[in-house]
């Protein structure tokens, strides 16, 4: 079986500029973990740290100009003309996903496999979304999957649902900054 790693290592091949889209609605429990993951990816980007405010650097890590990350929340189709304007090579969608896994699993799936999975509680489907892209710009697409515990309103983000998100940031963070 391919580590999720591995298949992130061989979708950012040849990539040139790359999207990463957080999908989710904050105020339904493990709904939100495509916002949280990439907030913590974009400190991680800029090499923040909330309890320092000098000017020295507080990670060896490098912000990559080739790397936009974008907090869809949970209308993602109302940044499409912004990744249109970026036209990536590459995008990467995280989202919780009813994919039927046991709570908390991580899935990778590519465009071929977006009709057969039910992706948070987003208005416009990830399928037409992606096909409304395609119109105007070529890319390579997967989406990293997170099956949630719960997405009741008003719920945090579940114990292990937030477990595979910070597993999943320390892949990416590995692969995406310096």
């Amino acid at each position: 079986m391919i580590s999720l790693k591995e298949k992130l290592e061989s979708f950012l091949v040849n990539c040139e500029k790359l999207v990463v889209l957080g999908i989710g609605n904050e105020l339904r429990g493990d709904d939100s973990i495509g916002p949280y993951i990439i907030k913590e990816l974009e400190n991680m980007s800029m090499g923040s740290n909330s309890s320092d405010n000098s000017n020295t650097k507080t990670s060896d890590k490098k912000f990559n100009r080739n790397i936009i990350f974008i907090d869809g929340g949970s209308a993602p189709e109302n940044f499409t003309g912004l990744i249109k304007k970026e036209n990536p090579s590459h995008l990467l969608i995280i989202d919780a996903a009813l994919m039927g896994t046991n709570p908390s699993n991580v899935k990778t799936i590519v465009k071929d496999e977006l009709p057969n999975i039910n992706a948070s509680t987003h208005s416009m489907s990830l399928s037409y979304l992606i096909k409304y892209l395609e119109v105007d710009i070529y890319f390579d697409f997967l989406l990293i999957g997170i099956e949630p515990v719960s997405m009741n309103l008003g719920e945090e983000i579940s114990h292990n649902v937030l477990k595979s998100a910070d597993e999943v940031i320390d892949i990416l963070s590995s692969l995406l900054f310096d």
